[in-house]
């Protein structure tokens, strides 16, 4: 399903292109490893990730959402170390 949304940034996020630098595919470690213990994987057989996970390309704010919703379920947003 396609989206689009506005970072808070102001940059207009969206997913209607394939392939894409905002979409990630996500995957717990565990989650992926039962993926990769399949005797024989095709790529129809991965299952979609329990979340859609954006990240804006301009200032890098990661907005995850639970599959289904449109509201954002957590936002983080980068943090720069002190000098």
């Amino acid at each position: 399903m396609t989206a689009r949304m506005t970072c808070k940034c102001g940059q207009a996020l969206s997913n209607s292109q394939a392939p894409n630098e905002v979409n990630l595919i996500v995957f717990t470690d565990t989650e992926w490893e039962n993926i990769c213990n399949r005797e024989h994987i095709q790529q129809w057989m991965i299952p979609l990730p329990k979340y859609d996970v954006w990240r804006c390309p301009t200032c890098e704010r990661i907005y995850v959402f639970e599959r289904g919703s449109n509201d954002a379920k957590i936002v983080y947003v980068k943090e720069t170390p002190d000098q």
